[in-house]
C-alpha cells in the first residue's frame, strides 16, 4: 500500500470548508495540516480547486450476488459505486438464496472479501419462520451492520407480516433493525381497484402514500413499545415525516429514517416519459411528496441519503406494467444527483456530506469512518466542483448498461476514490485489482 499525500485541497467535513494536506498512510489518514511534508516515499495527487469529502457510506443497496448475478455481481456494481465516490455499503437480504441463516450471510462476506472494490456489510434477513436464527446474530454485532426485515413485499418475497415474528425480533434483537415498510392488504385492496392498470402511472396510487403510512406507523409502534433501536428505509411519502422528530441530534434517535436519491429527484409527472424505468418500491409519488421530503431533509427529521441501488436488466425492465420488475441503478451517479442540487442552491455542501457521510457513519455506529480525521480510515473521495458529467452508455459501470439519468450532464465530476488507504478509481478508471474491507461497528 503506497502512501498518498494530497495536496492544497479544500476539505469539507463537519459542516466547514478548510484548506489544506492530508497524508495517507497504512490505511489510514495519519495527518492532516498545511504544507505537510512528509519523508519516504509516496503518491501525491494535487488536488488544488477540488473539494476532498469522507467516502459516501450508502446503508442500503442491492448487488443481486448470489443467485441474480444476470442482473449484477458485488464485484461490478462495488465498481460502480466507487466510480460514484461511495466508499462503503451495506447489502440487502434478498438474493437467491436469501441471507437468512449464519451461513448463508457468511458466503457473502466471503464473496465480498473476494471481489469487492468498496468496503461492505451485509444485512441478516428475516422470515416468518427464521427467528432463532435471526437472533443468532446478536453474537455478532460487531461486524454485521443489522438485521432487515421487508414489512411489504418486495424482490424476493421475503414479507414479514406473522406478528409473532416481528414481536419476538423487535423484542430481542441487540441490533439495529431496517424496514422496508408498505401495508400488504393496502396494497392487495389498491390492485382490485385498479383492475386495469396498464402503465406505470398506476404504481404510486397501487403503492399508495396510505400503505406506506400505515406500515411505518406499525414498525414505529414496535420500537416503541420494545424500546428497539429503528431505522426505516426510504421514506417516500409526506404523511410518514410526522413518524420523525428532529427535537434530538441524531446520537440520541432510537428511530431514524432515510430519503432515496429518487424520490428526491423524480416525480409521478416523470412516468410517462421514463414508465418502468423509474418503477421501484415504494413507488415514486407525487410531487407534494417530493417538496415535503425535501423539507424534511433540510431541517434533520430525514437523517441519511442513500440509493436502494436495484438493477434489473434492460430487457426485464421492458416488460409492460405488472411484468416489469421494481428498482433502478443509482450507486453510480447518486453523488453527482446531489451535487446538482448544490448547484442550484437547494442544499449546501456541507449539509450533503453530513447526509451521505457522517449520519450514516453515526446512524450505524461505523468504526473510524464518515469523518476525514487523524488515526481514521482513509476513504475519502476527490470532486472537481466545474468539470461537468454527462450520463452515457459508454461511462456507465452497472453491469445492467442503463440508467434512467442517461443523457443527463451534472455539474461536478468525481476525479479520485480512496477506498481504506488504497486509490480504487482515478480519472475515469477503477483499479479492480482494489479490495475493501469488512466494516466494523461499535
Amino acid at each position: 500500500m503506497i502512501p498518498i499525500l494530497i495536496k492544497n485541497a479544500t476539505i469539507i467535513n463537519e459542516g466547514a470548508q478548510t484548506h489544506a494536506d492530508v497524508f495517507i498512510k497504512n490505511g489510514y489518514i495519519e495527518q492532516i495540516g498545511s504544507d505537510l511534508n512528509p519523508s519516504g516515499n509516496y503518491r501525491e495527487i494535487n488536488a488544488e480547486g477540488k473539494w476532498l469529502i469522507p467516502g459516501i457510506i450508502d446503508d442500503q443497496v442491492h448487488f443481486r450476488e448470489p443467485g441474480l448475478t444476470h442482473k449484477a455481481t458485488i464485484a461490478s456494481e462495488a465498481m460502480a459505486a466507487v466510480a460514484g465516490g461511495i466508499t462503503s455499503f451495506m447489502e440487502m437480504p434478498n438474493t437467491n438464496p436469501p441471507a437468512t441463516t449464519q451461513e448463508l450471510l457468511e458466503e457473502k462476506y466471503q464473496r465480498a472479501a473476494a471481489t469487492s472494490v468498496a468496503n461492505y456489510s451485509f444485512f441478516m434477513g428475516v422470515a416468518n419462520d427464521n427467528v432463532e436464527e435471526v437472533l443468532r446474530t446478536n453474537e455478532k454485532k460487531k461486524d454485521v451492520c443489522g438485521i432487515k426485515i421487508f414489512m411489504g413485499s418486495s424482490t424476493g418475497n421475503m414479507l414479514v407480516d406473522n406478528y409473532v415474528t416481528l414481536n419476538k425480533v423487535f423484542s430481542e434483537t441487540e441490533l439495529l433493525i431496517a424496514t422496508h415498510c408498505e401495508d400488504e392488504r393496502i396494497i392487495k385492496a389498491n390492485k382490485e381497484k385498479y383492475p386495469d392498470a396498464d402503465n406505470a402511472s398506476y404504481h404510486p396510487l397501487i403503492r399508495s402514500a396510505e400503505a406506506c403510512f400505515e406500515s411505518s406507523f406499525s414498525a414505529v409502534q414496535l420500537a416503541k413499545q420494545h424500546d428497539t433501536r429503528l431505522h426505516i428505509l426510504h421514506i417516500s411519502t409526506a404523511k410518514e415525516l410526522q413518524l420523525f422528530t428532529n427535537m434530538f441530534p441524531l446520537k440520541d434517535k432510537r428511530i431514524t429514517s432515510e430519503v432515496c436519491v429518487h424520490h428526491l429527484h423524480f416525480t409521478a409527472d416523470d412516468y410517462p416519459q421514463l414508465g418502468t424505468l423509474i418503477q421501484c418500491n415504494p413507488a415514486i409519488k407525487s410531487p407534494e411528496n417530493k417538496e415535503a421530503l425535501w423539507e424534511a431533509l433540510l431541517d434533520d427529521r430525514l437523517d441519511i441519503i442513500a440509493t436502494d441501488h436495484a438493477p434489473h436488466t434492460w430487457e426485464e425492465k421492458q416488460q409492460p406494467y405488472g411484468k416489469a420488475p421494481s428498482g433502478l441503478p443509482l450507486v453510480q451517479h447518486s453523488l453527482q444527483m446531489m451535487l446538482h442540487y448544490v448547484k442550484t442552491g437547494r442544499i449546501s455542501i456541507e449539509k450533503v456530506v453530513e447526509k451521505m457521510c457522517h449520519a450514516p457513519a453515526q446512524c450505524f455506529n461505523i468504526n473510524k469512518r464518515g469523518y476525514i480525521r487523524e488515526g481514521y480510515w482513509a476513504d475519502l473521495v476527490l470532486i472537481a466542483p466545474n468539470e461537468k458529467y454527462r450520463v452515457e452508455k459508454s461511462n456507465i459501470l452497472y453491469q445492467c448498461g442503463w440508467s434512467p439519468l442517461e443523457g443527463i450532464t451534472f455539474p461536478a465530476t468525481v476525479t479520485h476514490t480512496i477506498v481504506s488507504g488504497n486509490l480504487v478509481f482515478e480519472d475515469g478508471k477503477v483499479h479492480e485489482e482494489k479490495r475493501g474491507l469488512r466494516l466494523e461497528f461499535h
